[in-house]
């Protein structure tokens, strides 16, 4: 079961607040059960496409960002740790090994911290695309330059995933507000949801709500996974993928 199909339910877990259909108020109660279901369907069909190998590290990654997101719990402004690993995983493995590293490091951080809660599907879906979002990007960049030796990261490999660690710090933050800004801002005039206005008159509204109580926070978090990759980005990419190279097999005719 690919990212992409499953990924469907997470979609509309995050855009039917702006379809403008006035919906009863039973629907965000049903949105977050689909959405939860379908997080939980993708984790477990992607974990049994895993070798052993892999299944291993995906383990240690979402063990190690549950420690972290533990030691950090709160963050620093709108940076967290858990997404550094999230994106070099993502960029050196792929997309769909990307989407499950970031899904089960919030599962098992949220766990470890406490933190379950209807915004637990809409962290999960987020951080998951953030993964799936670095590793379509080096999937890209193997592509363009096949014969490079993959497992050592270049300054190219670096600009780009500073650029993917800058645009999902931003995108992340908005995913996530959304289910806080339809849970708690509902009605509330100029920055609220309201159910039965336009997609344009609603999208207007969420735009409004996120300037002002989200977009200086969010900052932090991309310019803090920015640096952080910047910092560290070399040699955790360097080991990556000298683990990805002894993980993969090549079949010899």
């Amino acid at each position: 079961m690919s990212v992409a199909v499953v990924s469907l339910a997470g979609i509309v877990l995050f855009i039917w607040p702006f379809l403008g259909l006035g919906l009863p108020p039973e629907v965000p109660a049903l949105a977050v059960t689909g959405g939860a279901v379908a997080a939980l369907v993708l984790m477990e069909a992607g974990a049994r496409r895993l070798d052993s190998g892999r299944l291993a590290l995906l383990a240690a990654l979402a063990a190690i960002d549950a420690a972290l997101r533990l030691a950090l719990v709160s963050g620093i402004g709108g940076f967290s740790p858990i997404f550094f690993l999230v994106l070099c995983a993502g960029y050196e493995f792929g997309a769909s090994y990307g989407f499950l590293v970031g899904a089960f490091s919030l599962m098992v951080s949220g766990l470890v911290t406490g933190g379950i809660g209807p915004w637990l599907p809409y962290e999960t879906f987020a951080v998951g695309w953030v993964g799936a979002s670095s590793g379509l990007a080096g999937s890209l960049v193997r592509r363009l330059r096949p014969r490079r030796r993959t497992w050592l990261p270049d300054r190219l490999d670096l600009a780009i995933l500073i650029g993917v660690a800058l645009v999902t710090g931003f995108a992340y933050g908005a995913l996530t507000d959304i289910w806080g800004w339809v849970a708690f801002y509902r009605g509330v005039e100029n920055i609220g949801w309201i159910p039965g206005l336009s997609a344009i008159q609603t999208l207007a509204q969420f735009g409004r709500y996120y300037a002002v109580t989200s977009l200086t926070w969010d900052s932090v978090r991309a310019v803090g996974d920015a640096l952080a990759v910047l910092a560290l980005g070399a040699p955790v990419l360097m080991a990556m993928g000298r683990l990805r190279a002894r993980l993969g097999y090549e079949i010899v005719a």
